[in-house]
């Protein structure tokens, strides 16, 4: 084994073949990065919420009301940015909403990856920051989901990885401006960039502090002004937040995401072993307390304990740059730039990376390959879809992300969309009264007393599980959905 390794690591590259181990590790690490999308998508993936919801929006070209029965609390589209994008996309490409979703899913997956590399002197660093995300946690799936809060990402990392090395003057202010200014009018949650202020104060940074917090000022008011509506831009945000963790009796009635989390044991060896790796190496003579990542990870780790999304969206991030910026004095001090030995090195990185990333383990890419659809193109569903101006009633999500996705063009409403609290208020009782009591058919009767003829009930069980509604006709139309409509006389 020895020889094997001797063999392998530390042959010597003749000089004239020494110069092209550096762009050779570049087209590598990107080669890698472009294949792990491509891959995924290869395989049939759809991912299984707000991204359907964006592609269909864009191709249906309907306000929200117009798809949705909402309540007071719903007020302007916050993701309003991303479907500017997406329905020009649309109408200049004619891209229907499956192109759409490709585009989401390969795009902001390579936009966030590809936008770390230049501010790494060894590229091969990323990789293992990668690597490690997939391994212990679900991340990297969070990034293949197609959606706009991966530009809030890739806007962070971009912030931690410039303010690095670099003072905040006038040009890297005005990128702050533009980042946050994009970051907030396709995502629109304004009020979370105080995480990032905060991070930089903790730290000392008091220059990137004040650079970000005017920079998140600007950036508020240019998103508020391309919204159109600047006060609603402002309150639709905010009341969507309040309502959507503080208003549920329980979390399990909380869309999955806005759920505590366990406090991710694994992350908190990696923060330990990275101050370990600091002190053993002094790759770096600053202390871990002047680093804003440092901070980032471990309030939005405390924040978890609350909502799950500040650290999978703000903490996971930062500490993915951490582990980056890390490797990447590490691979500096330990490998030349030109030998073999990093070539090798970079080869393993890139190999293990994607084989982790791509694995199909527990069905998590092709887990939508079972989904069946209703589609007034199905013969079974003849009769059984909703009828102009009808309404579907469901308590469950998937239900208005699949078939809305399938059918961007019904005519029909859906009375639970992709955020519960956005229902009008007796709605959402009866919602929350029927996840209270899993699903009980007794928490769906007020909903089937007001169902009017072109309105349908839809509801997940098995062939066998027939809803016990006797007031509704019922039809199992695919499989894993019955279909419930008033009588016919």
């Amino acid at each position: 084994m020895g020889e094997l390794y001797r063999a392998m690591f530390d042959i010597e590259l003749p000089a004239r073949f020494r110069r092209y181990v550096p762009p050779a590790v570049w087209v590598i690490v990107a080669f890698v990065l472009l294949a792990i999308p491509l891959q995924i998508i290869s395989y049939g993936y759809l991912p299984g919420d707000d991204a359907l919801r964006h592609c269909a929006k864009a191709v249906s070209g309907k306000a929200w009301p117009e798809i949705l029965v909402v309540g007071d609390a719903f007020k302007l589209d916050h993701n309003l940015g991303w479907h500017e994008i997406l329905g020009l996309l649309h109408r200049a490409l004619g891209w229907n909403a499956e192109n759409l979703l490709v585009f989401s899913v390969v795009g902001l997956f390579l936009l966030l990856n590809l936008a770390t590399l230049p501010w790494l002197k060894r590229p091969e660093a990323w990789l293992v920051a990668l690597l490690t995300a997939m391994v212990v946690s679900d991340v990297p799936q969070r990034l293949m989901l197609g959606r706009p809060f991966v530009i809030t990402i890739t806007a962070l990392m971009t912030i931690l990885f410039l303010a690095r090395d670099k003072r905040p003057d006038r040009k890297n202010f005005a990128l702050l401006v533009a980042l946050l200014a994009v970051s907030m009018f396709v995502h629109g949650v304004w009020y979370l960039w105080l995480l990032p202020i905060a991070a930089f104060l903790f730290a000392g940074e008091f220059r990137w502090s004040l650079a970000l917090a005017g920079a998140w000022v600007l950036g508020t008011a240019a998103a508020m002004f391309l919204s159109g509506h600047p006060a609603d831009y402002l309150s639709q945000a905010w009341q969507m937040a309040l309502h959507g963790v503080g208003g549920h009796l329980t979390n399990r009635t909380q869309v999955t995401e806005f759920r505590p989390f366990g406090g991710d044991i694994v992350a908190v060896i990696i923060v330990g072993a990275l101050v370990l790796l600091r002190r053993g190496t002094r790759l770096d003579a600053a202390p871990v307390t002047k680093n804003p990542a440092f901070w980032l990870v471990c309030g939005c780790w405390m924040l978890g304990f609350r909502v799950c999304r500040f650290w999978e969206d703000w903490g996971w991030p930062a500490l993915m740059v951490w582990i980056a910026t890390e490797m990447d004095f590490l691979f500096a001090a330990r490998f030349a730039a030109d030998s073999l030995r990093r070539l090798w090195v970079a080869l393993i990185l890139a190999g293990a990376t994607f084989l982790a990333t791509t694995s199909d383990y527990s069905s998590r890419w092709t887990q939508c390959l079972t989904w069946q659809f209703l589609t007034p193109a199905a013969p079974e569903m003849a009769g059984w879809m909703p009828e102009n101006n009808g309404i579907i009633y469901s308590s469950d999500m998937g239900v208005f992300y699949q078939t809305f996705f399938k059918n961007p063009h019904g005519h029909w409403r859906y009375l639970l969309g992709y955020e519960p609290s956005l229902m009008p208020a007796e709605d959402f009782a009866t919602y929350q009264k029927i996840i209270w009591n899993y699903g009980d058919a007794r928490g769906y009767e007020p909903w089937v007393k007001k169902m009017k003829p072109a309105d349908r009930l839809v509801i997940r069980g098995g062939k066998g599980e027939r809803p016990n509604l006797p007031q509704l006709e019922w039809n199992y139309g695919v499989s894993g959905t019955w279909i419930g409509r008033t009588p016919r006389k």
